[in-house]
């Protein structure tokens, strides 16, 4: 009998290498995966996702000093760095319950600008430590009561920003005591009360068609000022020192008092070119009105639509078209109303108020211009602030 003879080992190898190499497909495809998995899983293993780890919030120390004596007053200790100031304000005023966060003043130099409340306290800081200082405002008033403003008017104690809305329905005290009171002064005057003027002079002097002309115009200012606090503008829910609307009041109020005294007079004297000044004068006046309304509509109008990264363009409107010249015709249009009004009645008191009148608004203009024109790079456009191709 014969044995089967067995192969050698190199044989073996050989032998299964070649057969190895006959095998169908998909066993071969199968054996790639198979390697190629076991590479992949040799190369180590997968990450495991990074635990979070909860970081330190690196908490604010602000020493508040009064801006005078440089004595520390009080230190606000743990404040995060989201904070805003009006937070650092409520918390100055627990420590400090005799100031109303509304009366508190601060500025990071003695002698620099009063801090917004909206700033954030990071934005502030150098260190860990802010150093603040503090001044008493004294009484304050709010804008509004619970009962909508830029000043584009320009009269009121203090200019407002643009297009700051509040929520809700406000009703702007402060505006509505301004331009209430002349309004009511004017006709006190205008009907000639006996304890004003001589009972016998109302009764026998004649009275010229300016001075009813002029009533007019007067209670038409006032009134627009009245409905568009109401119905166009709109203001935030902030707080203006008392003495600024004291102030506010008595100089519109005693101005008012002073030219209708004069105005209405039973001694009082037309202008010097008769009925012709006074209808030029009078259509100037009612020119500049309607201007300072378009004036204020489109600007509101802007606000609202929220473009805010360009000036407001001229529309349709031709009253809208002194915005190609300067940066704030509502201020033109202002003065352009009282310098008309002066020379409709040609009285003193007229002028004095419109050249001090043209003071304040002109240092209000001044300093819009220089706002705009860094908010809307408007140098190669050559405006004026207030008065075309002069101021």
């Amino acid at each position: 009998m014969f044995r089967r003879h067995k192969p050698s080992a190199p044989e073996h190898k050989k032998d299964f290498a070649v057969h190895g190499a006959m095998l169908p497909g998909p066993q071969n495809d199968m054996r790639s995966f198979f390697n190629l998995s076991q590479l992949v899983l040799c190369a180590g293993q997968f990450r495991s996702p990074p635990t979070l780890r909860h970081s330190k919030i690196t908490y604010f120390e602000v020493e508040i000093l009064d801006a005078q004596s440089k004595r520390q007053i009080c230190v606000v200790d743990k404040v995060p760095p989201s904070s805003t100031l009006l937070d650092v304000k409520h918390k100055f005023h627990k420590a400090c319950p005799q100031w109303n966060p509304s009366r508190i003043g601060l500025r990071l130099e003695r002698n620099g600008p009063y801090l917004k409340d909206s700033v954030s306290i990071q934005s502030l800081a150098v260190s860990s430590i802010i150093t603040l200082y503090f001044t008493d405002l004294g009484q304050q008033v709010s804008w509004t009561t619970v009962c909508c403003m830029e000043d584009t008017a320009g009269i009121c104690p203090a200019p407002l920003s643009t297009g700051e809305a509040s929520a809700g329905v406000l009703c702007p005290m402060v505006f509505l005591t301004e331009y209430s009171g002349p309004l009511l002064i004017y006709l006190l005057f205008y009907i000639r009360l006996s304890s004003i003027y001589a009972e016998e002079e109302n009764m026998e002097s004649f009275r010229h068609p300016v001075v009813h002309l002029a009533c007019f115009c007067h209670c038409l200012h006032y009134v627009r000022h009245l409905l568009e606090t109401l119905f166009v503008h709109k203001i935030s829910g902030g707080h203006t020192p008392l003495k600024n609307m004291i102030k506010g009041c008595a100089f519109y109020w005693g101005f008012t008092s002073w030219i209708a005294y004069y105005v209405n007079h039973p001694r009082y004297t037309p202008p010097s070119f008769g009925n012709r000044q006074v209808i030029f004068a009078a259509l100037a006046f009612l020119m500049c009105e309607a201007g300072n309304h378009f004036i204020n509509v489109a600007l509101v109008q802007q606000n609202n639509s929220g473009n805010k990264t360009s000036f407001p363009s001229p529309t349709y409107n031709p009253f809208t078209w002194l915005f190609t010249l300067v940066s704030c015709p509502n201020y033109t249009y202002e003065i352009g109303s009282w310098i008309s009004f002066t020379v409709m009645t040609q009285t003193l008191p007229v002028g004095v108020f419109a050249f001090l009148m043209a003071i304040q608004m002109a240092l209000w203009a001044q300093k819009k211009h220089k706002l705009y024109l860094k908010k809307y790079n408007m140098g190669v456009l050559r405006k004026t602030a207030m008065i075309p191709f002069i101021f």
